[in-house]
């Protein structure tokens, strides 16, 4: 079970360039933003399992950042105060279903796609935290927030003038590059020094 009951996950898209750059896409005027549903929630140690109607599934480690008391037309400084604390997220995606489908739904939405952990981690300055993902040991994404090009107050002020962010909202900040295919037996990792390792066994759907 996870650790987060959210009302609502709200993720990144195109935060960070060089993940825009090795997709082919320019990077955005606005943050632009989409959801996962709280249904794809599996804590450390769950497995994230292949959809048969995907044949490409992706790892994409983020910052995830927890929601901490009620956000509405808020400015950034608002924003930061309202920050309860930091987590590991790996926005699992089917990327040939994301290429096709035209929409993000259903590649960003199966059961499993969304681990978050292995822990809420306060007291952390936003401005110097920085995400590692591994598959099988293997270093595959290393990013900073000084690399983002929404800045997470930012991020969180906008989301807010769209929708009212409650305490225990999921916000995915958006992914570095280096994202890659999961296969079956892999395991993938998510580090946030201060937050831990966030570790998930992968496997096909029986």
């Amino acid at each position: 079970m996870s650790l987060l009951s959210p009302t609502k996950i709200v993720c990144i898209g195109r935060n960070y360039a060089a993940h825009a750059k090795e997709l082919g896409n320019e990077m955005p005027e606005r943050p632009m933003l989409f959801f996962k549903p709280p249904s794809a929630l599996v804590a450390n140690g769950d497995a994230i399992v292949l959809p048969h109607a995907s044949s490409r599934v992706e790892y994409e480690g983020e910052i995830g950042v927890v929601i901490g008391r009620r956000l509405r037309r808020a400015v950034a400084d608002e924003a930061e105060a309202a920050i309860r604390g930091f987590t590991c997220v790996n926005d699992v995606t089917a990327r040939d279903l994301q290429k096709t489908d035209g929409q993000w739904a259903r590649a960003k939405g199966f059961d499993t796609f969304c681990p978050v952990g292995p822990r809420v981690a306060d007291g952390l300055d936003w401005r110097s935290l920085g995400v590692i993902t591994r598959v099988n040991g293997e270093e595959r994404q290393r990013g900073r927030t000084s690399e983002m090009h929404f800045a997470i107050p930012d991020l969180l002020a906008y989301i807010s003038g769209v929708m009212t962010l409650e305490p225990g909202d999921l916000v995915a900040t958006g992914t570095p590059a280096g994202v890659g295919p999961l296969t079956d037996g892999d395991v993938v990792e998510i580090e946030i020094a201060g937050v831990g390792v966030l570790s998930n066994p992968v496997r096909t759907e029986t």
